[in-house]
Parts: structure tokens; sequence; C-alpha cells
């Protein structure tokens, strides 16, 4: 118990630390969706991280969701994934990494990339790798 209350410090630390890096005024609602992304590793959507956090912060609106993802992305706080089509996640591991979406589940995995190298001539800001396919979990139990 006291090993979790530390580590939701910790996030709470690291969210309120990102606002501030991006050039926000940490209010309380900011902080939370920052937090939100960098602890939920499930790649949330903005729908997702406005419905987990509504309940706890009533006065929340999706446009303080929305404004403050779009800041933290623009910034390179956090990352927006696109892995399917039309809906934008949020990955708060900003290290290369590649994603993969189970067809079965619609789960998402990080995925290690293998060192990469590229041209130097190329001025590269950012890396996206989506894989698709079918997780563990699904190949042994297949849902019908």
């Amino acid at each position: 118990m006291i090993q979790q209350a530390h580590k939701s410090n910790e996030i709470a630390a690291q969210a309120f630390s990102l606002i501030k890096e991006c050039g926000l005024r940490p209010s309380p609602q900011r902080i939370a969706v920052a937090a939100y992304v960098l602890c939920y590793r499930t790649h949330p959507t903005a729908d997702e991280i406005f419905t987990g956090l509504k309940e706890q912060y009533p006065s929340l609106s999706r446009t303080t969701v929305y404004n403050t993802l779009h800041s933290l992305v623009s910034s390179k706080g956090i990352m927006e994934v696109n892995v399917e089509p039309g809906i934008a996640r949020f990955d708060g591991y900003t290290e290369p990494h590649a994603h993969f979406r189970c067809q079965m589940c619609n789960m998402i995995y990080d995925i290690d990339l293998i060192e990469m190298s590229f041209p130097e001539e190329f001025d590269i800001s950012g890396v996206q790798v989506n894989l698709t396919g079918c997780c563990p979990q699904c190949r042994v139990n297949p849902k019908p």
C-alpha cells in the first residue's frame, strides 16, 4: 500500500514537471491528464482519459483534455499513436519503440525496436512503427 502511494506521488511529480516543461499552468486537471497518460500504458484515447478522470474531477471538460494532450504532443512530452484508422491514442513512453495491436482483442503493446540506423542526410523528428496480428494470449485462447 505504501509502495503504491509512493508510485502515485512519483507519477504526479512527473506529470507536474511535464506540464511545466510544456509551458502550461499546472492546474489539477492538466496534471491529472498528464498523470493518466504516464500511468496507464494502455495507450488511452482522449475520451478514455476524460471518462477515467471525470468522476474525480467533475469540472474537467473535454476541451481541457484535448488541449492538454495537444500541448503535450506538440512539445514532445508524450506521443500521439495512430495504430488504427481514425483513432488517436496517447503514449507517455516517448523512447523510440513500435506498437503492436492485436486484431482479436484490440490490445496495444509496446515493442522494443532493434537498433536502427538512418542516413545522416535525413533529419528525423519522429519514428512510428505499427504492427498488427494476434497477441500470444489470443493465439492460445481465440475468441469466437
